[in-house]
């Protein structure tokens, strides 16, 4: 049997460009089917700001690398190298939003360190979202809430740099070509030691860690939106072989490439299962 799906789930993937340096797009997941699910969101590569604007807000579950937590009202989820799972009841509304790496460190002056592998609650962080949980709770449609988003992130819009661009576009675009560590430093305009230590600050990952990790975000890409075997996966995304790739992918996900490829949803990177 297939995993259920969400019944309304929207993606808004066209951004005001005043908003382009912050916003990568938006989405919401409203579903009151009374199904209780179990959803798996293994590391996708994304850094997103998400509200859970359940009426009573209801306390949803989870384990994060087998570590429980609550998710809060309003919580950053990051470039997470371990699976998140939730157990979700019968009713579900998200609000989300693709953040670039650098925005969000200024805004809420935070490190990768400081959200990778963890549910950070932003209420405790930002006395604002407290205000801004009960606007977007008011409004009746997926439209509205942007606007009433992109409103509160005007007010505290960040300058960004050249190099803050740069940044931005490397984490946040899939790899479409072998990138050497050599290459990324070029490209960044920082020596390789140097731009670890950016880069640590953003994802909490290194260099060669990022590589890796962006190799393994690629092959997700590749499962969802290709036909291609998964030996030819493992090549397009320079994988030394099937062998490594398997280990790697397994090393972020807890599953093989084709235990997710047989369990994927329509979502990149998430799994949903019927709980009984």
């Amino acid at each position: 049997m297939l995993p259920p799906e969400p019944t309304d789930f929207a993606l808004e993937s066209t951004v005001s460009p005043v908003l382009k340096n912050v916003v990568q797009r938006f989405w919401q997941v409203n579903r009151r089917d009374g199904n209780a699910i179990r959803e798996t969101i293994i590391p996708k590569g994304s850094v997103e700001i998400i509200f859970n604007l359940q009426e009573d807000s209801v306390a949803i579950p989870g384990l994060i690398g087998g570590r429980d937590f609550k998710i809060p009202r309003c919580f950053i989820s990051g470039f997470h190298t371990v699976p998140v799972s939730l157990e979700i009841p019968g009713r579900q509304l998200f609000f989300g939003v693709f953040v670039n790496p650098t925005a969000l460190r200024k805004i809420f002056r935070i490190q990768g360190k400081d959200f990778t592998n963890h549910c950070v609650d932003l209420m405790l962080i930002d006395a604002s979202m407290n205000s801004l949980w009960h606007r977007l709770m008011e409004q009746h449609t997926f439209n509205e809430r942007i606007n009433v988003f992109t409103d509160w992130v005007i007010k505290r819009l960040p300058e960004t740099s050249k190099h803050e661009k740069l940044f931005d576009d490397f984490l946040t675009t899939t790899l479409t070509k072998p990138t050497s560590a050599d290459e990324v430093s070029k490209m960044l305009c920082y020596s390789p030691r140097h731009l670890s230590r950016k880069l640590y600050e953003l994802t909490a990952m290194n260099l060669e860690q990022t590589l890796i990790y962006k190799r393994y975000v690629q092959a997700i890409d590749l499962i969802h939106h290709s036909q291609l075997l998964l030996t030819e996966i493992a090549h397009v995304c320079d994988f030394s072989d099937q062998s490594h790739f398997t280990k790697t992918f397994r090393s972020y996900a807890y599953m093989k490439p084709t235990e997710y490829r047989s369990a994927k949803s329509h979502v990149s990177g998430h799994i949903f299962q019927n709980v009984r």
